[in-house]
């Protein structure tokens, strides 16, 4: 699991999850399992963990437990699933929305700038809008919005066409490809912070990040009984602010003022870490 993905703020998430260890929880990003197996060597005899992950390698770490249930699809389908297997609800959702370690270190998944690869970023590689399609085929005031809204970067207008312009000649179909058409645009000293940010941009877009996060919200507090809790990490600004936004507004108490960090511990040991914010959140 561990060489799959490296879980974030394990033990904080897991033990602000768990009231009842003979509840019904969900896991709704699955990943390398790690958040999962924890969960489930704190439930009971009696307990069950539903968990989700639209990617199909994430199968190959399922955890074989009779108390734990695999879900191939988007989370944001959580209350449908959950009306079908608990229909009295769940105690607890966790939610890491963070990319898994092995997303961006498989090179042909393109998530990545630091290895030439198709410029795909599917999470669900089996189908659906590739990075290549948006950036070949989205008119540059698309293209700027994106990189503006979901990468929050810099001359959001200079990038976009440059794209354009590029893309005139031939398609663009790599990583490289895009590295190359974006240079005249990056800052010689921070080149790969502004390329992160753009990936990041292109990645929610190509999996519907924050729509599906939206609807994940939504389906998730429904889906909890009186009491239940929801955990969710999140990684950059846009999901954060809509996280803290909806436990502001909803049927749901939050749980501490300020978010919780991981240590300098952690951020040593596991880089990813860095950005991570925990929020926990009580339904009423």
């Amino acid at each position: 699991m561990s060489e799959y993905h490296n879980p974030v703020l394990l033990h904080e998430s897991v033990s602000a999850l768990i009231t009842n260890p003979q509840g019904n929880y969900a896991d709704a990003t699955f990943g390398g399992g790690g958040h999962s197996a924890e969960i489930l060597r704190r439930l009971g005899p009696e307990g069950h963990l539903m968990a989700f992950d639209r990617d199909a390698d994430a199968a190959r770490n399922a955890l074989q437990d009779p108390r734990f249930t695999l879900v191939h699809n988007n989370f944001r389908f959580i209350h449908n699933y959950t009306l079908l297997h608990f229909p009295d609800g769940l105690d607890g959702i966790l939610a890491d929305l963070g990319v898994s370690s092995h997303q961006f270190d498989t090179p042909e998944r393109g998530f990545s700038f630091r290895y030439n690869a198709p410029l795909d970023m599917r999470m669900n590689a089996q189908g659906g809008t590739t990075a290549a399609d948006i950036v070949n085929s989205y008119t540059q005031n698309e293209l700027e919005k994106i990189l503006y809204v979901y990468g929050e970067v810099e001359h959001a207008g200079r990038l976009a066409s440059l794209i354009v312009q590029a893309r005139s000649a031939r398609p663009i179909l790599t990583t490289d490809d895009l590295d190359n058409v974006l240079a005249p645009a990056l800052p010689s000293f921070a080149s790969h912070k502004v390329l992160a940010k753009i990936y990041q941009a292109l990645r929610i877009e190509v999996n519907q990040e924050m729509r599906s996060l939206e609807k994940f919200l939504e389906g998730a507090a429904a889906s909890l009984k009186t009491g239940g809790r929801m955990v969710v990490i999140t990684y950059h600004s846009l999901e954060d602010r809509m996280v803290k936004n909806f436990f502001r507004t909803s049927p749901l108490k939050r749980l501490g003022a300020k978010p919780v960090l991981p240590t300098e511990e952690e951020i040593s040991s596991n880089p990813r870490a860095r950005s991570a914010k925990m929020r926990t959140a009580e339904k009423i």
